[in-house]
């Protein structure tokens, strides 16, 4: 990929204090897409529990590219360590979870106190989903399929 862009590894890597440093910039900048994705996603919704839907189903969608699963899902982790991992998805993932939530909060479909909980059960449901969903021989099929189950949860959920 250096090759196609004319750049040298010591020229990229002058820019980053190390390599990790390099990860955390491309996950920030992936995970920045996918907010931008799901945001896209939600912005024609006619309710926010709907905006809510298809914000998770833009990111199965999305999860379900062999990239995405890579960097987000299964290096994250391990390479900026768990509490990184946190600060950068607080503010894309989960912070848009909890958005969503606060949207449903405010419509008075949930109490204000289950908003923290929910993000976190809702969240937890599609790391765990789009792991499930990558993995598949169909990956984009398996997310379309994965979300009838999300629905359901967020049936369970939302009244």
């Amino acid at each position: 990929m250096l090759q196609q862009t004319g750049i040298s590894r010591g020229a990229l890597y002058h820019h980053f204090k190390n390599k990790e440093s390099l990860f955390e910039a491309v996950l920030e900048d992936l995970e920045k897409e996918l907010a931008g994705a799901a945001a896209k996603a939600a912005a024609g919704a006619s309710d926010p529990a709907a905006a809510l839907r298809a914000g998770c189903a833009s990111f199965l969608m999305e999860a379900a590219k062999p990239e995405v699963r890579q960097i987000v899902l299964v290096d994250a982790h391990s390479v900026v360590g768990w509490q990184k991992w946190r600060e950068i998805e607080e503010r894309y993932g989960l912070g848009m979870i909890k958005q969503g939530l606060k949207a449903i909060a405010a419509a008075h479909e949930i109490p204000d106190r289950m908003i923290e909980l929910y993000a976190h059960i809702l969240l937890a449901t599609m790391i765990e989903v789009a792991f499930l969903t990558s993995r598949s021989p169909n990956p984009p099929e398996a997310a379309r399929e994965a979300m009838k189950t999300v629905d359901a949860l967020l049936n369970r959920l939302l009244p």
